[in-house]
């Protein structure tokens, strides 16, 4: 028997389901090969099932599939995502501040596949805050491309990918400026924020800065606030979330994008009530046989 976090019965459950009903006993049964004890075959399947939109339980343990709640999206070992990170000059966007470094780490089947980065000249000043802050100097920065240099990477790094940043709202909004500086388009890409995953993920968590989160799951940041180390970091956080999202159930991208932006009660299991006496379960057995 496959282990009840395996994606794959995820998708074998829809199946089962997509042809009707089936009592919480039968996909047990038929699902995860469970037929010994009742209550710890039923509490399997709420485990497997529980947290996912597309799966809705009555109470007499009768299951049904809804697929246009969440449709089921691409598993997650296949997505590739694109960790950003940047350093600024210390203002927003909008104001006219520019990207000083940025780095973008790919994460792809549950590891680090490629990791890029560079310096960016901001064609102006970087204030002295910013400065102790980062330890990029202005003498760094004019030696470095400017990013009409690295914006084709940049645009060819996120294309087709997932973009995920520790506040993703902040790194993206910078990236999208500036793309449309140069090119005048932007790829039209998922977004996910790590500090949201977080948030739903290890909601024991009160505080969600990379440094806290970092320490949470015993990551060294080998260069704070220095795009690539940041963004390391943050990319090994991802594949520590993409671990907590599968031991919840959730095992595709459309699954977990509906997780994140929406509060939904995990659909109760109650022990005593999922049982071979539950009614009308007994007959179905005797018609099976």
């Amino acid at each position: 028997m496959k282990p009840a976090g395996d994606p794959s019965l995820v998708r074998s459950a829809a199946e089962r389901l997509s042809a009707g009903p089936a009592h919480t006993l039968d996909l047990a049964e038929v699902v995860l090969g469970l037929s010994g004890h009742a209550g710890a075959a039923s509490a399997a399947v709420f485990q497997l099932l529980g947290a996912d939109p597309r799966f809705q339980v009555d109470k007499e343990g009768v299951w049904t599939l809804d697929p246009t709640v969440v449709p089921f999206g691409a598993p997650l070992d296949t997505v590739s995502f694109a960790v950003v990170d940047v350093e600024t000059t210390g203002g927003a966007s909008y104001r006219g501040h520019r990207i000083t470094d940025i780095a973008i780490v790919e994460v792809q089947g549950g590891e680090i596949v490629d990791e890029w980065y560079s310096l960016v000249n901001p064609g102006r000043r970087i204030p002295p805050n910013i400065v102790a802050l980062t330890g990029i100097t202005n003498e760094m920065a004019a030696s470095a491309p400017y990013f009409d240099a690295v914006s084709d990477e940049v645009d060819e790094r996120l294309e087709g990918r997932v973009f995920v940043a520790h506040n993703v709202t902040f790194d993206w909004e910078f990236v999208r400026t500036e793309l449309l500086r140069v090119a005048g388009d932007a790829p039209d890409v998922p977004k996910m924020c790590t500090v949201r995953m977080c948030r739903r993920l290890v909601p024991a968590l009160r505080r969600r800065n990379l440094d806290v989160v970092t320490r949470h799951f015993g990551i060294e940041i080998h260069a704070r606030h220095r795009a690539h180390g940041d963004a390391l970091a943050t990319a090994r956080v991802l594949l520590r979330l993409l671990d907590e999202a599968r031991g919840r159930g959730i095992e595709d991208l459309a699954t977990l994008q509906w997780y994140l932006k929406r509060r939904r009660q995990r659909k109760r299991f109650d022990p005593d009530q999922y049982s071979l006496e539950l009614p009308g379960y007994e007959s179905r057995q005797r018609r099976r046989r």
